[in-house]
C-alpha cells in the first residue's frame, strides 16, 4: 500500500508517530463498528485530505490483520460524506469530485445545511460513528477527544478524529511525503480554506512582485503553523461594532483607540503571598506598567494555590475587563495551577502542546519530553503562543487571558517589553492617551476637606480624586488624576476657590 510505504521509508520520526497513533485510531474504530456503520466526512481540505489517505491505508491494514488482502487495495467502502453548498470554491468541488473518481469512493452529495443534512442520513443509513479531519486549534475541537459523541441537539453517533492532535507542519509533512494530489489553492497561498465570503490568500505567502497581480507561496512554506488562519477574513458582530468602554472617564464618546478607556486586571496565584511568606512585588509593577500605556487596572487580586479559585477569578475577571494577567503558579509543582485554572474558566481541557514541549525541550533539555512535561499541558484550542527573540520561552495568551511566568521584577521588565512589541501588530495591548496627574498638599484635616472633595468628584466625574498620607502627622495630599489635562486644571482651580489663598501647594 503505497501510503504506508512511503511512511514507512520516511526519516521523519515525527511523522511516523503521528501516523502510527492516526493508524491506531482508525483499526480501533473499525473494531468496533462495522464497515457500513462508519462513515467519511471530506470536504476537500488539507485535513480531509490528509484522512482520507490515513482511511486507506488504515483500512487497507485492518484487512491484512484479517487476512482478507494480498497487499493490493483495490476497492475503498467506507461512506464518504460531502456537504456541497454555494459558497465554496470551484476549485474545491473540483478537487473533491476528481478525488472521488480517483479513489473510487462512494460519496453521498449533501445539498442542505449540515445539522439537517446528517439527520436525514442517519435515518437513511445505519451510520454510528463518522470520521472527521478535527485539529486542534480548529474552533470546533474545543472539548473533543479522539472518540466524541456527539454534542447534545444533534443526532447520536461517534465522532473520531484520528488527527486530532496533528499540527500544520505534520499536515504537509504528511502530504509531501506520500505525494499526494491536494487541492490546487493551497499552492496559491491559501492556508485555511472556508467560504468564497471568508477567505483571502494569507499575506504572510505574499511575494513582492513587479506585476500588478499579487503572488503568493505554497501553503507548505508558511514558517508558522499558528498563522494557518490568518487568511481567513473576519467579520464584525453587531456587538463588535457597538462595542462601548467599560469604563467612560468622561470622554468625548468619539469611537477611537485614543479616546477609549482600556481595562485590565491582574491576578497573582500563590499561597506564600497570602500567607505573608513572600513580599508581592510583581502586582504592583504591573499596575503601574498597565497605567503607563493608559490603561485602567480595574482589579488586582491575589488567589491560592488552587485550580477552582484560579477558574473562578478568571472567569469573573475575563468578562468584565479587556485583559487579564495573571503571575504565578506556572511550572510542573504540584502548586503550579494557573494553566489547569484558565482551561476551567474557558470550559476547556488542557491538552498537549507540542510546539511548546519543543522550547522547553531546547530550554531545560530531555528531561521535559512526555506525559511528564506538565508544562506543557495548555488550555486545548484557545492558546495562542507569543514568540519573542528575547524569550526562552513563548509568552502564553488565551483569549484575552496572558499569563506571565515571571518570577522577579527583572524578568517582568523584559517579558512586559516583549509584550508591548509584539502587541505592536497585533492591538490586544495597544498604548492609547496616557493618564495625566497633578498633586497638590495641604494642612488641612480630614474633617475640614471631606465635604469641599465630595462635591468636586460630583463635578469632575472623569477624573480620579483620591487622598492619602504618607504619616499620620504628614501633609494630606490630594492626587488628580485623567485624561484631558484641561480638566485637571479646571478642577485645582475649583477646589482652591473655596479656601483661602495658600492652602494648598503644588507637589512635582
Amino acid at each position: 500500500m503505497e501510503i504506508d510505504k512511503a511512511i514507512r521509508e520516511s526519516d521523519d520520526r515525527r511523522l511516523k508517530t503521528k501516523y502510527n497513533n492516526a493508524i491506531y485510531v482508525i483499526k480501533r474504530a473499525l473494531a468496533l463498528y462495522s464497515v457500513d456503520e462508519v462513515a467519511f466526512s471530506f470536504n476537500g481540505g488539507k485535513d480531509s485530505t490528509v484522512l482520507l489517505h490515513l482511511l486507506r491505508a488504515g483500512y487497507f491494514l485492518h484487512r491484512v490483520e484479517q487476512s482478507c488482502s494480498n497487499g493490493i487495495l483495490t476497492d475503498f467502502p467506507i461512506r464518504t460524506i460531502y456537504f456541497e453548498c454555494t459558497s465554496v470554491f470551484p476549485e474545491i468541488n473540483t478537487f473533491t469530485y476528481d478525488t472521488s473518481k480517483t479513489y473510487g469512493l462512494q460519496m453521498d452529495i449533501i445539498r442542505s445545511d449540515f445539522k439537517s443534512g446528517l439527520e436525514a442520513l442517519l435515518k437513511a443509513k445505519p451510520i454510528r460513528a463518522i470520521f472527521l479531519g478535527v485539529r486542534i486549534g480548529d474552533p470546533t475541537a474545543v472539548g473533543q477527544e479522539q472518540f466524541s459523541p456527539s454534542s447534545p441537539g444533534w443526532p447520536p453517533f461517534m465522532r473520531v478524529n484520528p488527527i486530532l492532535d496533528w499540527s500544520y507542519r505534520d499536515v504537509w509533512a504528511f502530504l509531501l511525503t506520500c505525494k499526494v494530489q491536494y487541492c490546487s489553492l493551497y499552492d496559491q497561498g491559501y492556508t485555511s480554506i472556508g467560504s468564497i465570503y471568508d477567505t483571502v490568500p494569507n499575506a504572510l505567502l505574499s511575494v513582492s512582485s513587479t506585476s500588478s497581480k499579487e503572488k503568493f507561496k505554497p501553503a507548505y512554506l508558511l514558517p508558522d503553523g499558528r498563522l494557518e488562519r490568518a487568511g481567513r477574513v473576519k467579520k464584525n458582530s453587531p456587538l463588535e461594532c457597538t462595542h462601548s468602554p467599560a469604563v467612560n472617564n468622561g470622554l468625548d464618546g468619539v469611537n477611537s483607540q485614543k479616546n477609549r478607556m482600556f481595562t485590565a486586571s491582574v491576578i497573582g496565584v500563590g499561597d506564600e503571598i497570602l500567607f505573608g511568606t513572600v513580599e508581592d512585588l510583581l502586582g504592583p509593577s504591573l499596575c503601574g506598567k498597565l497605567h503607563s500605556i493608559g490603561w485602567l487596572t480595574s482589579q488586582a487580586s491575589v488567589v491560592r494555590n488552587d485550580i477552582d479559585s484560579v477558574a473562578e477569578e478568571v472567569e469573573r475577571c475575563k468578562s468584565t475587563s479587556d485583559m487579564v494577567f495573571l503571575y504565578g503558579g506556572v511550572g510542573p509543582l504540584h502548586s503550579d495551577v494557573t494553566s489547569a485554572g484558565v482551561a476551567k474558566a474557558f470550559g476547556v481541557r488542557l491538552a498537549p502542546d507540542e510546539e511548546f514541549e519543543e522550547f522547553l525541550r531546547c530550554l531545560i533539555g530531555d528531561q521535559c519530553t512526555g506525559d511528564r512535561n506538565e508544562m506543557a499541558q495548555l488550555p486545548e484550542g484557545i492558546t495562542e503562543l507569543l514568540h519573542h527573540e528575547q524569550l526562552g520561552v513563548p509568552l502564553i495568551k488565551c483569549h484575552n487571558v496572558i499569563i506571565l511566568s515571571a518570577t522577579n521584577a527583572t524578568e517582568l521588565d523584559k517579558q512586559w517589553d516583549c509584550l508591548i512589541e509584539l502587541s505592536g501588530s497585533d492591538g490586544f495591548l495597544v498604548t492609547i492617551e496616557p493618564f495625566s496627574a497633578k498633586r497638590l498638599t495641604t494642612t488641612l484635616t480630614d474633617v475640614e476637606i471631606a465635604q469641599p472633595l465630595s462635591k468636586l468628584c460630583l463635578e469632575f466625574p472623569d477624573l480620579y480624586i483620591s487622598c492619602f498620607r504618607r504619616c499620620r502627622q504628614g501633609h494630606l495630599v490630594i492626587s488628580f488624576e485623567g485624561k484631558d489635562p484641561c480638566r485637571i486644571e479646571a478642577a485645582i482651580e475649583a477646589l482652591c476657590k473655596k479656601f483661602n489663598p495658600g492652602t494648598f501647594s503644588e507637589v512635582n
